[in-house]
């Protein structure tokens, strides 16, 4: 069992910084204005990327550097595969996007997202941008020197990851406007597509563009499934029961109904009485404090709480193993990625 007094000493010579400002710099390159005609659509772009000069978060940045650091793992450097990095980073934020429009979210790291400032018809086209610029991010992988058949390679992941991201995002949609509540199984099925994919993916193509040894390459995949099973999972454990300054937004899954492991876990083991009232307490639309404290107590009173824990847990350090077990980890490298796991998987 991992526990964090192992962790390894972080080397000074890989700054976490520089790759995530590398990633961004590439990034920029490629969705800078095409024509004056076209302005408002990068505009646009940039705005939610956070690369609109405004200081805005545009996030942790955490998929492309884990591609980065997965590569950097292996090889001893990062910057020949920052296109893929790029690409991943685009990918997600092109899923976000079109997130935001479904789930009628109308704020994303703390100001307006894009469809309630544009509207959905252009915020939709906005996110087909990136999709289409995180297509064009990978070919510069064939300027600087990859073979075509590891491009083509990486193309093929990529699009079969955001297929399963599509996949997943219908499972999501059809939970949440059924009555049921779901089954872990299913819940399981869904993060595996809409989370553990992208990161499982990200830390792949890192791997595939510094070695053709599959065995390492499988490894690393392993490494990043669990790994982003266990943030999911401990995402879910914040949205109830974390403290706002770890999240930066208040805890508020219950309040909004949203169908996660600890709530169907609770639905699938509670005795009738917790399960009748948890069903109801889940079909209201607008619950109250008092009901919202109801809600928590079942969830506790059932073990959904220490399940979920116990699960995130048990990823987490499946991710350290599998991450071991490749066996060309980079002793630096290999600490920034440990050090990422825990300051992102507290559970």
């Amino acid at each position: 069992m991992y526990t964090p007094g192992t962790m390894t000493a972080v080397s000074p010579e890989i700054d976490l910084a520089a790759l995530i400002a590398d990633t961004e710099s590439e990034i920029v390159r490629l969705v800078q204005d095409r024509d004056p005609s076209t302005h408002g659509l990068y505009e646009m772009v940039r705005y939610h990327l956070a690369l609109d000069g405004s200081g805005a978060s545009g996030g942790k940045r955490m998929r492309p550097l884990l591609g980065l650091l997965a590569y950097a793992s292996i090889t001893g450097e990062h910057q020949r595969a920052l296109p893929g990095a790029a690409a991943v980073e685009l990918g997600h934020n092109f899923s976000l996007v079109h997130d935001d429009i479904e789930d009628g979210d109308v704020e994303r790291r703390h100001r307006p997202t894009l469809w309630t400032i544009h509207g959905i018809p252009q915020a939709i086209n906005t996110g087909d941008t990136l999709f289409s610029l995180s297509r064009i991010a990978l070919h510069r992988l064939t300027d600087l020197g990859f073979p075509d058949r590891t491009v083509l390679r990486l193309m093929r992941l990529y699009d079969q990851t955001c297929l399963a991201l599509c996949e997943g995002q219908y499972i999501d949609i059809a939970v949440s406007a059924s009555p049921d509540l779901g089954s872990v199984d299913l819940y399981f099925d869904m993060i595996g597509r809409k989370t553990a994919s992208l990161i499982a993916a990200s830390i792949e193509a890192g791997a595939l563009l510094a070695t053709e040894d599959e065995e390492v390459i499988a490894r690393y995949r392993g490494f990043g499934w669990a790994l982003g099973l266990a943030f999911q999972l401990n995402d879910d454990l914040l949205g109830i029961w974390g403290p706002e300054h770890a999240t930066g937004k208040e805890p508020s899954d219950v309040a909004h109904g949203k169908k996660t492991l600890p709530v169907i876990y609770a639905w699938e083991h509670a005795g009738p009485e917790d399960r009748a009232r948890l069903g109801d307490l889940y079909s209201a639309p607008d619950p109250n404090p008092d009901e919202i404290a109801e809600v928590v107590a079942i969830l506790e009173r059932t073990g959904a709480r220490d399940y979920t824990r116990d699960q995130a847990r048990r990823y987490r350090d499946e991710a350290l193993a599998e991450l071991d077990a490749a066996g060309v980890v980079k002793p630096e490298a290999r600490a920034r990625l440990e050090q990422i796991i825990v300051s992102v998987i507290d559970a």
